[in-house]
């Protein structure tokens, strides 16, 4: 069900400090990126323009129209995984990525295969990804196509033919074993700008940038100290190591700090802005002993996109100790605060705080919660969080919140210059957190540490008692003046997509339970919905083809959450949804989720459990959930696999079917006894929540 609170009132009682904002800024103004179209009839960069705003001045599409919307054609992108991408439309042709960094050419007229193209990434790289085997899209360049790959290449392609021009491997030696790439390129002055993923596998994060002609590479700019002990790069660093403790040799386990989805340019300013990952590991206490803030973790970082030079930073969570990224979406715009127009950015991480910041000098603003939040309190006047002691506790688990999933994640944000409205899916997912008084270092790997045996290095023990605060998903409409919210839309589950907004004052989203919707962007009344066989994460877009305005989505569930949990019962396959008002073509066919029935039926060890449990939680729990509670994602929960596959669980552990779908390879990692005991807890979970007879 959906409700609707704080409703805002329509253009008429718009107030007048609104409509005098709406009038001084008009669209042009406020559409800030050098690739701000003036017709609005394509879709070139990932945010839109390149302030990210994710605002198009497509008119036709209107609140008194909308409901007239239907399917204009659609396109199976052949994908079981799931679909973050944020499609590309240029010269009639849209250019989507599915999973495994695929990238599909579509004709936008006909929704026909223009050409395809596969990086034929290894499937052992799937171990790595710790967020599913997703890519968020391409960027676009005179002609060419860029595309990063889960192995971490930078691929060039002919924009016509998909043909490769160049390619570059942007991992260090060593990152080779950490390190992903799930974002999308982006391309400022000539440049192609890419980051990576993998802190929790124990990486040194940096940003790198190439030649958008001939792939060599520009700069590369790293986001937290190395080696004390060695050169620093730069003045940046070595002012950054002074926020870190030694003595912790925090980089034996990376840093962490990794860019993987953010980055933002304005042109008069001719600065790039990007959003800083978290810790590795996430314990602060167990990187950096002494404390200190630990630049540049959950940062947002300004730098020359020429030179990679560092010019300001602000840090949202000094010290950042819950994997509390600044990855999320980052908009520029420009507002009128206290009587003076200002240059600013607007920023909703995972913090749970609504961030405004001047953006031509890191200046603090503004902050305020957009959710509850019990980390801490506020921001004081110099920017930094009030925190609540609590929080930091390491001798017991404590339920911080937001969790580590993020008050927002990466779903993308989006902002209208005529409501002065910014748009993003807040959400609660339940986790309690406790320091690893065990952990003893970046390669550790014990029983009951979370996913230690595929390589991650948090420091932390996850749901050792269990959350109390209930999960939700909703959609906030936020005044980043006023800092307050205006309207929200709730759902039945988190992970819910990134949004779009229009000058026709339209808020397009997709849902975690399968749902493609339309609201006013004034109000948040619901406009239109139509089911899309699977939940949505990613981010629709809008264009214009002939005179008829086309919306599209890029539908398949997946992503960390999504790996393991879900909220339809369906599980269709990767699909592109293009609607226009009219539109008559047939749905694509639903699949329904194939759950099946609690495993039954396999002898086991009781005896086995207790120490099967903590195996589970260092090599299967983040990806296929709790057995038989959790109700299986875009993978499948395994309590309710069938009898001969646990009862043979072996054969798929040790170099199975499975690996070149992108399961790990246990072998050497685990021991058939081990196996067996693992075998038991889930058997033994099963039958704990079997209903008696």
């Amino acid at each position: 069900m959906l409700t609707t609170v704080s409703a805002r009132p329509r253009d008429g009682a718009i107030p007048a400090r609104k409509r005098m904002q709406q009038a001084v800024f008009g669209l042009g103004c406020l559409v800030l990126g050098s690739t701000a179209f003036a017709a609005g009839g394509e879709w070139r960069s990932h945010g839109y323009d390149d302030a990210g705003t994710r605002f198009s001045p497509l008119t036709q599409i209107t609140p008194n129209n909308a409901k007239e919307l239907g399917l204009a054609w659609s396109y199976d992108l052949h994908s079981s995984r799931g679909v973050e991408a944020t499609p590309l439309v240029v010269d009639g042709v849209m250019y989507v990525t599915a999973a495994w960094s695929i990238v599909h050419a579509i004709d936008v007229r006909t929704g026909k295969k223009r050409w395809e193209y596969d990086p034929k990434v290894p499937p052992e790289a799937g171990r790595k990804a710790c967020c599913d085997a997703v890519n968020r899209g391409v960027a676009y360049h005179e002609g060419m196509v860029y595309v990063a790959s889960l192995d971490g290449r930078l691929i060039a392609l002919d924009a016509g033919t998909g043909q490769k021009r160049w390619e570059q491997d942007t991992l260090e030696a060593a990152a080779k074993d950490a390190a992903t790439i799930t974002g999308a390129p982006r391309v400022f002055k000539g440049k192609v700008i890419i980051g990576n993923g993998g802190s929790e596998l124990g990486l040194r994060g940096y940003i790198t940038a190439y030649d958008a002609k001939t792939g060599k590479q520009a700069w590369r700019f790293y986001t937290v100290p190395g080696d004390p002990s060695k050169p620093f790069e730069n003045a940046a660093m070595e002012m950054a190591a002074k926020t870190w403790d030694p003595s912790g040799k925090y980089w034996e386990a990376g840093g962490g700090g990794t860019v993987w989805n953010s980055m933002v340019y304005d042109p008069e300013l001719d600065l790039m802005y990007i959003g800083v990952g978290n810790g590795a590991p996430w314990a602060h206490l167990a990187r950096s002993p002494g404390g200190g803030d630990n630049l540049f973790l959950s940062s947002i970082v300004a730098l020359r996109p020429d030179t990679g030079e560092y010019v300001w930073h602000y840090q949202e969570t000094p010290g950042e100790n819950w994997d509390y990224t600044a990855t999320q979406d980052i908009i520029l715009t420009d507002l009128e605060l206290d009587g003076k127009k200002r240059k600013v950015l607007l920023h909703a991480p995972k913090n749970g705080f609504f961030f405004v910041v001047d953006r031509t000098n890191g200046e603090f603003i503004s902050a305020k919660n957009f959710v509850d939040v019990n980390w801490a309190t506020g921001y004081d006047k110099a920017g930094r969080p009030i925190e609540n002691p609590e929080a930091r506790r390491t001798d017991k688990p404590v339920e911080v919140i937001p969790s580590v999933f993020g008050a927002h994640n990466w779903h993308s944000m989006s902002y209208s210059p005529q409501t002065g409205l910014a748009y993003f899916p807040a959400q609660y997912v339940p986790v309690t957190l406790q320091d690893d008084k065990n952990w003893s270092g970046p390669r550790d790997n014990k029983p009951g540490q979370p996913m230690s045996g595929v390589g991650w290095n948090t420091a932390k023990l996850v749901n050792v008692e269990a959350p109390k605060a209930p999960a939700y998903g909703r959609l906030l409409a936020w005044d980043p003046v006023a800092q307050k919210e205006v309207w929200r839309q709730e759902y039945i589950s988190p992970w819910n997509g990134g949004t779009l907004t229009t000058a026709g004052n339209v808020v397009f989203q997709g849902t975690a339970d399968a749902r493609f919707i339309a609201y006013d962007a004034r109000d948040g009344k619901k406009l239109w919905d139509t089911a899309t066989g699977s939940g949505v994460v990613a981010a629709p877009i809008t264009y214009e083809v002939d005179g008829e305005q086309y919306v599209s989505v890029a539908v398949g569930w997946g992503g960390v959450y999504g790996q393991s949990a879900r909220a339809s019962e369906f599980k269709s396959p990767g699909t592109v949804y293009t609607f226009k008002l009219g539109g008559t073509a047939p749905m694509p066919e639903q699949v329904a989720y194939q759950l099946g029935n609690l495993v039954t039926g396999v002898p086991y060890d009781p005896a086995d459990v207790a120490e099967g449990t903590l195996l589970y939680v260092s090599n299967c729990v983040f990806c296929h959930g709790v057995p038989g509670v959790d109700k299986g994602g875009n993978l499948p929960n395994l309590g309710y696999r069938p009898a001969t596959v646990i009862g043979n669980l072996e054969n798929y552990v040790f170099n199975g079917p499975l690996v070149s779908r992108g399961m790990p390879d246990f072998t050497g990692k685990l021991t058939p006894e081990e196996v067996r005991k693992i075998k038991a807890f889930i058997l033994g979970t099963a039958d704990a929540i079997r209903p008696k007879q």
